[in-house]
Parts: structure tokens; C-alpha cells; sequence
């Protein structure tokens, strides 16, 4: 490592996160960056478990610099935000609690920050699940029949993106283009690295950097991540134009196809547009059942994985219509 390494500053929002800090911590205490040159600022949201006697045992049990500052917002962007302005480095960093990070994590992406054109730059997520329904859960979120084409959960390769899990960037950055947007609690990221690429800048997915994500291991907190998501989606599609691509609709298009298909069943109508609802719904539980079966899980989890899926697509639309009916509301008060 060259002598003229800068200061990082490493935030991570917590909420809650005592099933996870000590591994996160012991991750970051592996680091080959020099860790005299990282600060590790952890912003919490109330936690009212053992996240923060923990974290401030490991930062001592290990050695790091670091301190736990107050979140009374709670939201990430709040966090974020906090993080930045107590900050000291010149490279920021955001991680997550739910993660664990190699030891080449920082080190990388200083690097690709300080020799590329990127603004941000960040890796792909090996997505991993704890007991047997948070596997499951794991194979939704990692598979393009459940996520799409989000490019961070389902491609390794080095490329100029939309968006990055965390990310790194510069200090100065925010002087240029502000801080995370604090009306967005779960599309925040979406929205920055939009302003990155409106201001002329990039976004790279470094295919040598990536990070071990742990998914929700409950069905009912899995389905209402996925409404929180798609809440946020349908509200950022509104208030911020151009943020949030077609893509992300369709879940809730699926949901409005359901609609439609019980209308054909019950309206005379409708019932012309019958054959096209059943062709639909046969091609997609064709590609539920061959990509629920195609992994390594045993065959209860198999099943149970068919289930997660419709469930995923439909909490995540009617969570959009949800944003989209909220965002509609803020559009004509203003």
C-alpha cells in the first residue's frame, strides 16, 4: 500500500442489528487497507437491542477507530447524510449491516476511484440467506426471473451502471452535486447516482469487488421489504421523473393483469381477454416452477421458493401503487 493513501471514512447506518454487527465487524477488521487511515462511523436509528454495546465492544476488542453517532430521523439517507457531515476522510464509503466485506473491499474501491473517470464505484452482491426459508429468499433475490436485471445480484462483470449496492465516492462530491435525497428512505441511492449521471459523471460496477449481503429469513419481513421497495419505486416514479426506469413497474403491471384476469372470470365483459391472461399466468408459473427447482435447496424449499416468488411480485406492486397514490398526492399540493 503506497504511502500517500487517503483518509476513508467508512458510514453504516444500524437499525436493530445485533444478529449481524459482530460479523460485520469482524470483517472490517480484516481490511488490508491500513487502518489508521479508516474511521468507522456507525449512525443509529434508536436501536433498542444490544447493536450498540456490541458495536462499541468489537471496535475495541479489534482495534478500530471509530464512534456510534445518534440517527433521530432513523431512515438510511438521514444516516448517510449524518455520516458525511461528521466525516473526516476524503474518500467516503457507505457499507451495510446486513453484509460482511472482504478484505480487499476498501482497498478496491479506492483504487478504481482514483484511477477511473467514476464517481461512484461499488461491486455485486453474493446474496445469502440464514435457515431454511432465508436460503430460499436468497434464491429469489438472486435470480433475474425474481429481480430482473439488476445488475448487482445477478452479474459479476465490469461495467459502467445505473446504480451500486453502498457505494464509494469522493468527498468533494457532495459539494458538487449535494447530499442523499432524505424524502426518499428507500430509493435514496437510486436517486444520487441519477444526479451523478445527470452532472455528467459515472457509475462503475467493479467485477473484483463484491460483498456478502443477508437477505430477511422470514417470509412475512421478506413481503414487507418488498412493499417498502416498491412503495418507494411508485413515489420516486412520480416526484422524480426520470430516477426510476420503465423496469420497474412491472411488478406492478402484474399485479393490475391479476385484476384484469379476475374480471374476465366475473364480467362478460372482459371475458374475451381470458386466453391472454391464462397464457400469462402459465408462462409465468412455468418459469416460477423451472427456476425454483433448478438450485441445490432441498425440495420442501424448492416449494417454498414457488410461493416466494408471486409473493415478492405482488407485495412489491401493490407496494407501488402505494407510492404511486402518495406521490400523486405530493404532486398536486405542490
Amino acid at each position: 500500500m503506497s504511502d500517500n493513501c487517503k483518509m476513508v471514512s467508512v458510514i453504516i447506518p444500524v437499525l436493530n442489528e445485533e444478529k449481524y454487527i459482530s460479523e460485520l465487524i469482524r470483517s472490517l477488521a480484516g481490511q488490508d487497507y491500513p487502518h489508521e487511515l479508516i474511521e468507522w462511523l456507525f449512525v443509529d436509528g434508536g436501536s433498542c437491542d444490544d447493536t450498540i454495546r456490541l458495536i462499541k465492544e468489537d471496535l475495541n476488542k479489534y482495534g478500530l477507530i471509530g464512534c456510534v453517532l445518534n440517527n433521530e430521523n432513523k431512515t438510511a439517507p438521514y444516516a448517510f447524510n449524518i455520516g458525511v457531515e461528521n466525516s473526516k476522510g476524503d474518500i467516503i464509503i457507505r457499507m451495510d449491516a446486513h453484509a460482511e466485506f472482504p478484505e480487499n473491499y476498501i482497498s478496491r474501491c479506492v483504487y478504481y476511484l482514483e484511477t477511473t473517470d467514476a464517481w461512484n464505484v461499488g461491486g455485486y452482491c453474493i446474496t445469502k440467506g440464514r435457515g431454511s426459508v432465508g436460503e430460499c429468499i436468497a434464491q429469489v433475490q438472486s435470480s433475474k426471473f425474481g429481480v430482473g436485471n439488476s445488475t448487482f445480484r445477478v452479474s459479476q462483470e465490469t461495467a459502467y451502471v445505473d446504480t451500486v449496492p453502498f457505494g464509494a465516492f469522493h468527498r468533494e462530491l457532495f459539494d458538487k452535486i449535494g447530499l442523499f435525497d432524505t424524502s426518499l428512505p428507500r430509493s435514496e441511492d437510486n436517486e444520487f447516482n441519477y444526479r451523478i449521471r445527470k452532472n455528467g459523471g459515472k457509475v462503475l460496477m467493479a467485477g473484483d469487488i463484491y460483498c456478502t449481503y443477508y437477505c430477511r429469513d422470514k417470509v412475512s419481513s421478506f413481503a414487507q421489504m418488498s412493499f417498502a421497495n416498491g412503495n418507494a419505486v411508485g413515489y420516486t416514479k412520480l416526484c422524480h421523473p426520470g430516477v426510476m426506469g420503465i423496469k420497474y413497474l412491472i411488478p406492478f403491471a402484474f399485479d393490475l393483469s391479476i385484476i384484469g384476469a379476475l374480471l374476465s372470470l366475473f364480467s362478460k365483459k372482459f371475458k374475451i381477454f381470458r386466453p391472454l391472461f391464462a397464457l400469462e399466468f402459465i408462462v409465468y408459473f412455468f418459469l416460477d416452477i423451472a427456476e425454483s427447482f433448478r438450485n441445490k435447496l432441498r425440495l420442501p424449499q424448492k416449494v417454498l421458493t414457488t410461493l416466494l416468488f408471486p409473493i415478492f411480485h405482488i407485495s412489491y406492486g401493490v407496494g407501488t401503487f402505494k407510492g404511486l397514490v402518495k406521490g400523486l398526492k405530493t404532486k398536486i399540493k405542490k
